[in-house]
């Protein structure tokens, strides 16, 4: 989806929940567009956010941030970094996506794949649990830091 449906969009969850697409609000919708696949933390969001806007403050952009995660525009995650990151929510996505998290270089990758969708059922079916979203990311060593200690002279 382009920036103007996706914040289009945005604008049509807000206004449905009784918010307004403010100009700072905005601003901070644009700055997770344009930081897709980055995970940033609200501290990253504010830095992009105070670029284009510099009248806007550290407060607005947390709490932009948590009425776009109540509405569920954006996902709160935390990886190892005990920071917490904002991902945007995939357009018709009915679960959060999965994350292969590297424990060498601290890079993220997103599984768009829902591989979960058996276990879901079991956990239903056995345990009486409504399902309504689950999370999951891989811990290990990426592709890249595979190869760089292979390539690594042993001493």
């Amino acid at each position: 989806m382009d920036s103007t449906a996706a914040l289009k969009k945005t604008k049509q969850q807000l206004h449905e929940s009784g918010f307004k697409l403010t100009p700072q609000r905005e601003a901070t919708v644009l700055v997770l567009l344009e930081n897709e696949k980055d995970h940033l933390s609200a501290e990253d969001i504010y830095f992009l956010v105070k670029q284009k806007s510099p009248e806007i403050g550290l407060a607005t952009v947390y709490r932009t941030l948590e009425i776009l995660t109540d509405l569920k525009v954006v996902d709160k995650v935390s990886f190892n970094d005990g920071l917490a990151r904002y991902d945007l929510r995939k357009e018709g996505a009915k679960h959060f996506h999965h994350h292969l998290l590297c424990l060498e270089c601290g890079n993220i990758e997103e599984v768009e794949d829902d591989l979960l969708g058996e276990v879901e059922q079991v956990i239903e079916q056995r345990y009486h649990f409504m399902v309504k979203d689950h999370r999951l990311t891989f811990h290990g060593i990426c592709q890249a830091c595979q190869q760089k200690k292979k390539n690594q002279p042993t001493e």
